[in-house]
């Protein structure tokens, strides 16, 4: 469902309501969409995807490609710790 933005800012409660119960709601300005408004359970499972973990990195094809460069060490040398 759409919500003009007056509508959203001034029955925000039913508008929280409605994106529970019925999924995400859109937020028009001058009939433009701007924003949606989500259950959390549907964010975290967005973000959740959008964000490989480490494992999936150093398995993943680009991870075991002969194309991964490995900056150079750089020249200096470091010091012994100092004795207490």
């Amino acid at each position: 469902m759409q919500w003009p933005i007056q509508d959203a800012k001034a029955r925000f409660s039913e508008l929280l309501k409605e994106c529970m119960n019925q999924g995400p709601q859109i937020i028009t300005k001058h009939g433009t969409q701007m924003a949606v408004l989500i259950p959390i359970d549907q964010w975290l499972a967005m973000t959740k995807s959008s964000q490989p973990n480490i494992k999936d990195l150093l398995i993943s094809r680009q991870a075991l490609s002969d194309d991964l460069k490995i900056p150079q060490r750089g020249k200096e040398r470091h010091r012994k710790p100092s004795e207490i």
